[in-house]
């Protein structure tokens, strides 16, 4: 395994410099500079706590490979991504699961990133425990930044349990009748036509809302929903073959033109935080969050 020392010493203190995951959302936030030097994240799974459920992964890791690892002791990482997918990867561009509604949000699974700034120096940023108080939350800035605020090596992120089952229906109940009867639903989808619900949990209580969905016309699917990437800043306008999340809005579409559109004040906020963490703008130069 790669180690921070060596991934410290290839990005160097000068050059321009972005860490390549595993390309599946490689032009997100707008083509690299050229001439900017490619490295790649340490990867494998450094330490792993399950009592504690915490683990520490090279940020080079894949997400499956992680995934799998966590699947033996019934845990999981509240990630979504490609079968290519890396860990650090899918922080850098905000990946949060169709299911973020129940398992919370990517933002909620970094607890602690080994870095290297733009200063070509390591840093740490948060903790390796889940209640960490102390100290600005700088995990927060860097999980969809795109890496333009400092580079992931190593990081320690918080596991949940796995639930015991899941099950996908379909059909055209309104989200008021699912959310009355469905306690915190995994996901409700919707394409412009049909309601898509995804419950999980403990076998009985899944049997016991499928029930009651199955009475009021929904059907169980043969098999899970295929869900395309998470497009941040597209609207219900956006869809284009996708789904709109009816719990938090977000949308899921092959459609990559949609741009998020913020206010000036939260653009300048971005610009004064970018100037503080990389000032010469080496860091995965030519690539905009926002």
């Amino acid at each position: 395994m790669k180690s921070m020392e060596e991934f410290t010493e290839e990005i160097g203190d000068t050059s321009f410099v972005s860490v390549r995951g595993g390309g599946t959302r490689w032009n997100l936030g707008g083509p690299l500079t050229e001439g900017t030097i490619i490295v790649e994240a340490p990867k494998g799974v450094i330490n792993y706590k399950p009592e504690e459920m915490i683990v520490r992964v090279g940020a080079g890791t894949k997400l499956s490979t992680l995934q799998d690892d966590l699947i033996e002791l019934k845990q999981e990482v509240a990630l979504a991504g490609f079968p290519e997918s890396t860990v650090g990867g899918s922080l850098a561009v905000g990946s949060s699961s169709h299911r973020r509604a129940r398992i919370g949000a990517a933002c909620d699974v970094l607890l602690q990133a080994d870095c290297v700034g733009a200063d070509g120096k390591q840093f740490v940023a948060g903790g390796p425990t889940v209640k960490n108080v102390t100290g600005y939350d700088i995990c927060r800035l860097l999980v969809s930044s795109l890496g333009t605020l400092a580079l992931m090596g190593v990081v320690t992120l918080r596991t949940r349990p796995k639930p015991e089952i899941g099950v996908w229906l379909k059909g055209e109940l309104d989200f008021e009748e699912i959310a009355n009867y469905c306690y915190r639903p995994a996901s409700v989808l919707y394409d412009g036509s049909k309601t898509f619900v995804f419950i999980e949990g403990y076998e009985a209580d899944v049997e016991k809302e499928k029930a009651f969905l199955e009475k009021m016309g929904m059907t169980v699917m043969d098999r899970a929903l295929e869900i395309p990437p998470l497009q941040k800043g597209a609207t219900k306008e956006d869809l284009n073959g996708g789904f709109l999340d009816l719990q938090t809005g977000a949308v899921y579409s092959n459609d990559t033109n949609s741009n998020i559109e913020v206010s000036e004040e939260v653009q300048r906020l971005s610009n004064r935080i970018k100037q503080n963490f990389d000032p010469t703008g080496r860091l995965n130069p030519g690539r905009k969050p926002y």
